[in-house]
């Protein structure tokens, strides 16, 4: 399988060929490890795979490479399973140490280290603002609040103003039971661990031995691929006018040349240039710095207005009056005027 995949999170380009076990038989898949991105255009997109017979790979779009690399080396499951395997028979023994550091069996712990003390503290030094209003609470019932006229005590209970804040709390620093603020707490020292030091029974990491891989084979030309009966293209997409053309199979590299040079070498700058075409001219710009103040100068700056509107006009009037409908009103009103004045004066004087 090759080519181009962009569904979801999955954006790559897929190079997957089917390698027999030569032992076996037995036929998988192997996918190419990182593949790169696509390319997705409006235009025509090449993408062309290159297999030599070094066992190496070339994967190109538009005519760059974007993608080269080894067909022993570049793909998972790899075509040649490793030498050595893992002892599936090798246990760990029951006494074998992996703790590189244990806690020291002879620190003690300090006598002036207090494990109880707090993490904070009342900060001894504060002192309670002078403006502190602590018999005034913080909200009061809203002075300006009415028992609604269907409120029923009966029914609802008994009605209960809602608080708000107290505006004599505004002005002041705090209103209410005043408390220290708390602060670290400069004899905190946590809970105590004996410091750490090296296991002198350590043995290391265990790992079981390796043995001889009974299944291991050595194919060196994976790049022999069965011979290609037929073409076939797996779709699933939710866009509409997909084409496929120009689909070249081959043995040398000199053909896929002349072949791209007389289908997408033609096809890709006529495209180019068509879409360049459909794009919408860039508006010029003016220079901010230029425009006059309004206040100062309103001719001057209803002129410059005019004159920006009249140039985006020029270039896409539709979005010029979505851009400034006030400034495109106005001169089509001044428009509309100075020619019902010529009318009534070519009136007048052919009368």
């Amino acid at each position: 399988m090759f080519g181009p995949d962009r569904c979801g999170s999955t954006s790559k380009v897929h190079f997957i060929f089917r390698h027999a076990n030569p032992l076996t038989g037995e036929v998988e898949e192997k996918h190419l490890i990182a593949p790169p991105a696509p390319k997705i255009t409006k235009t025509s997109a090449l993408y062309t795979l290159i297999v030599r017979p070094d066992q190496t790979y070339e994967i190109k779009i538009n005519e760059d490479s974007v993608k080269t690399g080894s067909l022993l080396e570049d793909f998972s499951p790899a075509v040649n399973p490793p030498k050595e395997i893992d002892d599936p028979e090798d246990k760990k023994p029951e006494d074998w140490v992996e703790n590189p550091k244990i806690a020291d069996p002879d620190a003690k712990k300090p006598k002036e280290w207090d494990e109880d003390a707090p993490m904070t503290i009342e900060d001894p030094d504060a002192e309670m603002p002078e403006d502190w209003l602590e018999d005034e609470p913080a909200t009061i019932p809203d002075p300006e609040a009415e028992k609604p006229e269907e409120w029923s005590d009966e029914d609802d209970g008994e009605w209960i103003a809602p608080q708000v804040p107290n505006p004599a709390c505004q002005t002041a620093s705090g209103c209410g039971p005043w408390k220290k603020p708390e602060i670290p707490n400069p004899e905190y020292k946590g809970k105590w661990f004996a410091p750490l030091i090296d296991n002198p029974d350590y043995k290391g990491s265990w790992a079981p031995r390796k043995i001889a891989n009974p299944d291991y084979y050595e194919d060196n030309e994976p790049a022999n691929f069965n011979k290609i009966a037929g073409v076939g293209f797996e779709l699933w997409s939710m866009t509409d006018d997909i084409l496929f053309d120009n689909i070249f199979i081959g043995n040398s590299e000199n053909d896929l040349a002349t072949f791209i040079a007389e289908t997408y070498a033609v096809k890709a700058p006529l495209e180019t240039a068509l879409e360049a075409a459909d794009k919408p001219k860039t508006e010029p710009k003016r220079d901010a710095s230029l425009e006059p103040d309004y206040k100062a100068e309103p001719v001057a700056w209803l002129k410059y207005k005019a004159l920006e509107f009249v140039e985006k006009a020029s270039v896409d009037p539709k979005q010029a009056f979505v851009d400034a409908p006030i400034t495109g009103g106005v001169i089509g009103i001044v428009f509309a005027t100075l020619v019902g004045m010529l009318g009534v004066w070519r009136g007048e004087v052919w009368s």
